[in-house]
């Protein structure tokens, strides 16, 4: 999707280089996958750093709150980019003149990033351009938004235990387990830094470690987690911290990655396929397996307005019974798991 929309973007808005990112809707820190284009991928951590740390210009966790999710960074500065960290860092060292950021949203929740850059000699990005990526950003949030409602392939037989990664201040590598290696090994490709021993270690996991560290430093807020989907469909979520040294000084960054929970992915189906807050909650009434006149007590509606509703969540999940529901959103993702501590036999 992301080479598709690029693709058809740069004959209307040209430009030098890009990055297109997906982002967990809960923290709207960078998933995967990622699609960088006409850059190196040394400069993730740096370009992560200065938003993290030093950027005060754009901000994406600002555009993302912001009446339009759209900016450029010479429009920002007044056609001075070197007020900005992030273009004496990262965009001069690389010939980058300009940035135009967008944050992808829908339901004010964010759903992915689109940074453009331009190089050193090339306009600035300006009003009209802006508008027609802003005109953009809601339906490239559904379909990424979409995405979650694609059933997974079986898991192997040998489901791996949580990962474990050790980053230091600057978010180099220092050691992972086994079983983080093999979580690695099964995501989506992308922008990554190459670790000791051939270890590829994507943007998005260097970027948690560093995520971490700016909270325990005061310089950020929020949560280091994210929910990640495999190549396969399913789900990994990773969660980050900055542990302390026996003297209080701030040590390592701890990055663990493991299979998501079923109550971390639900909200993510639900959301797919674009259940209203209502609708939502008679689905979950219907997983406890509550009958119609049940559902119209507990929400305080009518039998026929809640016969009305799930008429309209069928259709929209594309089943025909609330068997098949309840299979689509809170069974289909986690059945293998089940299946393999379950022996069956035949007389």
């Amino acid at each position: 999707m992301f080479a598709e929309a690029s693709r058809h973007l740069r004959r209307l808005v040209p430009y030098d280089a890009a990055v297109w990112r997906v982002t967990d809707p809960e923290t709207g820190m960078m998933a995967a996958p990622i699609r960088a284009e006409n850059l190196d991928e040394h400069g993730c951590a740096v370009y992560w750093e200065t938003e993290l740390f030093t950027e005060n210009v754009n901000l994406f966790r600002d555009l993302a709150r912001a009446a339009v999710p759209v900016a450029g960074l010479r429009e920002a500065t007044g056609d001075l980019p070197a007020r900005s960290g992030l273009y004496h860092s990262f965009m001069k060292p690389r010939g980058l003149q300009d940035e135009l950021r967008a944050v992808l949203r829908v339901g004010g929740r964010p759903h992915g990033h689109i940074s453009l850059f331009r190089a050193h000699g090339r306009p600035a990005f300006g009003p009209v351009e802006n508008r027609l990526v802003e005109s953009l950003v809601t339906p490239l949030a559904r379909k990424l938004r979409s995405f979650a409602g694609m059933s997974p392939q079986p898991l192997p037989d040998s489901p791996h235990g949580p990962g474990l990664l050790l980053f230091d201040a600057s978010g180099a590598l220092l050691s992972a387990n086994d079983d983080a290696r093999a979580h690695l090994a099964d995501l989506p490709e992308g922008p990554a830094v190459v670790a000791g021993a051939g270890l590829r270690v994507p943007a998005w996991v260097q970027a948690t470690a560093l995520k971490a560290r700016a909270v325990s430093q005061g310089r950020d807020r929020g949560h280091a987690r994210v929910r990640v989907r495999t190549r396969r469909g399913h789900w990994l979520v990773c969660h980050a911290s900055c542990l302390r040294e026996s003297d209080g000084r701030l040590g390592p960054s701890a990055v663990v990655v493991e299979p998501a929970k079923t109550s971390e992915i639900v909200p993510l189906v639900v959301d797919a396929f674009e259940l209203t807050e209502r609708e939502a909650e008679v689905t979950r009434c219907i997983a406890r397996g509550l009958p119609t006149g049940r559902i119209a007590e507990q929400l305080h509606l009518s039998p026929h307005t809640v016969r009305d509703y799930i008429k309209s969540i069928f259709e929209k999940v594309g089943v025909s019974s609330r068997g098949e529901l309840v299979g689509r959103l809170f069974t289909e993702y986690y059945a293998p798991l089940a299946e393999r501590g379950t022996l069956r036999t035949h007389d």
